[in-house]
């Protein structure tokens, strides 16, 4: 496995805590290690935060927010696209650095990088109409005039997963400015180093005192203080299902809002009538992109009978020759996992899939050396009771089954307790509408790749979501709705 040497940065990496303008140190004067996860070695080391630095910076974001909500959208369109631009003139560092901390190949790294840039100037737009007036409501009553007026939900609690750094805070955090609302950020233990940097861009921004904040952490020391602090009117989170049901029941003692971005076991129905070529390259990305740690990974792929002899055939050659390797070498397709324990469960998934009598077409080996690297695996005739059919892995898992009707792929489609994503192969334009319109999942791909446009909605039915991110219903959820009645004057 080729070895390129680490990319280099500007300036030191950025360990601390920023709270109320300020980078300090921790109350609990802990360290947590954060490890390159192709080498398996600690790059640095950050600050671990407690109960103490989520009560300050709440405290901070919670004096912030009188002033901040009263500036206009204009004014706070000017600060994202500040950020925007601040991020496309640091995205190469960026990029080499996510690609480090998370592992994910540089390529993709700076994919992520333009959805972040695309992300901050979109919400900059949709901020520029909050300053129009109150939209008046028409109400059978000549004597009363009413309208809607929608403002800052206040004080929020932003908390992010490690597959998608940087990405999946845009997608919150430039909603919830644009709203008017102060932030309290809490990045993933494993990938903090990115959102650091993208931390210091914003501050550099100008925004005021407090109206944005970070703290680093665990999920059991800073994520379960902030959902259940009381100065906190939202929670956003983005993660597994389980953490999201604990986020549930920690929020619930002070109803405060949450908003929920959880897992996936999506399906990728391929008909006979599909091109071949195209099936395969959607397959392949859905289920190997980022290494398949994506709750949106098409990893259940539902092929018609007389296609899937050859769909295996070719699948299994494109898998057989992914090329998993360092993220900064060139040709990798592939990079390592993010850390350590889900490494171990992805292993622990491969071991259950055969014990389940899942036929493995690919063997999904780990290669010598150091590093959380899995060849990707590929499994067909799954049985549809097995864990693999049916789990989130969150790794380069892929698994196949047959069907004979459509009917019968739009029942083993929608045989989950998620309903994120899922994505349909044909050449039948009306068929293609007409599965889409049947399939229980709140993004639908026909014949098109995972392109996700900040302009659109992000979320999914059953225990995937809770709420929608992206478009108007993400800057939506940072708000709360007003109606104001008023006696018209007889005079």
């Amino acid at each position: 496995m080729s070895a390129p040497a680490r990319p280099r940065f500007e300036s030191p990496l950025r360990t601390r805590l920023f709270i109320d303008g300020e980078w300090c140190v921790s109350e609990t004067r802990q360290r947590l290690p954060v490890v390159d996860p192709s080498t398996e070695e600690t790059i640095v080391e950050v600050e671990a935060g407690g109960p103490a630095d989520v009560d300050r910076a709440v405290q901070a974001a919670s004096h912030a927010f009188g002033a901040w909500k009263r500036t206009t959208g204009t004014e706070r369109a000017t600060y994202l696209r500040a950020i925007a631009r601040g991020v496309e003139a640091h995205g190469e560092q960026l990029a080499a650095l996510q690609s480090r901390n998370n592992g994910k190949p540089i390529a993709e790294s700076r994919i992520d990088v333009g959805d972040v840039v695309a992300t901050f100037d979109y919400y900059a737009q949709l901020a520029e109409t909050l300053d129009a007036a109150d939209e008046a409501i028409a109400i059978p009553s000549a004597d009363h005039r009413a309208v809607i007026r929608r403002e800052p939900v206040g004080v929020v609690a932003l908390i992010v997963p490690w597959n998608f750094p940087m990405v999946t805070t845009a997608w919150k955090l430039a909603p919830a400015l644009a709203a008017g609302c102060a932030v309290v950020l809490k990045p993933s233990e494993f990938t903090p180093l990115p959102e650091l940097e993208l931390a210091a861009i914003v501050e550099r921004a100008g925004l005021p005192r407090g109206v944005f904040n970070v703290v680093t952490g665990t999920g059991s020391e800073v994520g379960a203080a902030l959902t259940a602090h009381p100065l906190v009117a939202k929670v956003s989170f983005t993660g597994s299902t389980a953490v999201g049901e604990q986020v549930m029941k920690a929020a619930a003692p002070s109803i405060k809002g949450v908003s929920l971005e959880l897992g996936g076991k999506s399906p990728i129905v391929v008909f006979a009538d599909a091109d071949l070529d195209l099936a395969v390259d959607l397959v392949m990305g859905g289920a190997f992109f980022n290494a398949g740690q994506m709750c949106s990974a098409t990893s259940r792929v539902l092929v018609e009978r007389p296609l899937a002899e050859a769909l295996i055939a070719r699948l299994a050659d494109r898998v057989a020759r992914t090329v998993v390797g360092d993220p900064f070498a060139s040709g990798t397709q592939m990079g390592p996992l993010t850390n350590r324990a889900q490494f171990e469960r992805v292993q622990r998934f491969i071991a259950s899939g055969k014990a389940d009598g899942a036929r493995l077409v690919v063997q999904g080996g780990v290669p010598e050396g150091p590093g959380y690297f899995v060849q990707p695996t590929m499994f067909v005739d799954v049985p549809a009771a097995s864990a693999v059919w049916r789990e989130e892995i969150f790794g380069p898992v892929l698994c196949l089954r047959s069907f004979d009707t459509e009917a019968d792929a739009i029942a083993a489609a929608n045989d989950t307790e998620f309903g994120l994503v899922a994505t349909v192969v044909t050449r039948d334009a009306a068929r293609g509408e007409r599965v889409a319109g049947a399939l229980q999942a709140g993004v639908v791909w026909i014949n098109a790749p995972q392109l996700i446009f900040p302009q659109t909605s992000w979320g999914g039915y059953k225990k995937s979501s809770l709420g929608r991110e992206l478009g108007p219903f993400g800057l939506a959820s940072f708000q709360e709705v007003k109606q104001i009645l008023s006696a018209v004057s007889a005079d």
